[in-house]
């Protein structure tokens, strides 16, 4: 069963940056799609990127679209999230989630396995 564990989250200044990680372990990503979905306080958990897992396609939800970019090296079953012109609605919990089915990137639903979260804080 794969463990996903996310780490670089903390607080940011709004325009600044920060770049996510996502270690795995107990098997490898290789053969998974992985996301990236965050949760604001009062809100319900939401897409934010996704990489097939040959790493050839990327998706993004609106806001994040050319600030934000996914990347993955399956040789150190790491997943990254490049974070750039952060805003203050960026804040949020940051889950790091694999999936099989790549039709199902979109959907918090659809993912199979989760990491704990990293919070990010932009704030002046």
């Amino acid at each position: 069963q794969v463990q996903l564990a996310e780490s670089g989250g903390g607080p940011v200044q709004p325009g600044g940056s920060l770049r996510l990680s996502c270690a795995a372990s107990g098997g490898g990503i290789s053969s998974y799609n992985m996301g990236w979905l965050r949760q604001a306080p009062g809100k319900e958990r939401e897409f934010v990127a996704a990489i097939t897992w040959k790493g050839d396609r990327t998706y993004y939800t609106d806001s994040v679209k050319g600030r934000f970019a996914i990347s993955r090296d399956n040789a150190k079953n790491t997943v990254y999230l490049q974070m750039s012109s952060l805003k203050p609605e960026d804040t949020a919990v940051y889950y790091c989630a694999a999936v099989v089915y790549s039709g199902g990137v979109y959907s918090p639903r659809s993912y199979d396995y989760w990491g704990q979260g990293t919070q990010v804080t932009v704030s002046s």
